[in-house]
């Protein structure tokens, strides 16, 4: 199957925006499930997360892996067709490998982690077939 700038009648911009945002959709209630799990609020007071110590250079990394997600919903309707599908294959790459670094502590981040992987995969995927006969914007 050859994606052309549409695919199972849908713009291949607005498909990858879209999945970017279902994408950020998991990450942010992954992380918002978090503070129902009992003693985590206690211990998000106490400045350390699962041995983890809280720090600006922490939060600064965690500000740089929530602003990818968030940047590639813009950037996947505005880029041009080769950078456009160069920048989702190579930031899908990352996002995978930032979810399965960020590890896995209990079922329900099992469940959410292989949503993202799942998703960020098919980014990838539909990036990869992407061929467009002419350059649009």
């Amino acid at each position: 199957m050859i994606f052309h700038n549409k695919t199972i009648g849908i713009d291949t911009k607005a498909l990858l925006s879209t999945l970017w945002i279902f994408i950020l959709f998991n990450i942010i209630f992954r992380d918002i499930h978090e503070f129902v799990k009992p003693g985590f609020i206690e211990e998000v007071m106490t400045g350390t997360v699962n041995g983890v110590q809280i720090n600006e250079p922490l939060l600064l990394l965690g500000g740089i892996m929530a602003e990818i997600p968030i940047s590639m919903v813009l950037l996947s309707r505005i880029l041009k067709y080769k950078v456009n599908r160069w920048a989702n294959i190579i930031t899908g790459a990352l996002m995978i490998t930032f979810v399965i670094n960020n590890g896995v502590k209990d079922l329900d981040d099992i469940f959410f982690a292989s949503i993202e992987i799942l998703s960020l995969s098919l980014i990838i995927w539909i990036a990869c077939k992407w061929h467009n006969s002419y350059d649009v914007r």
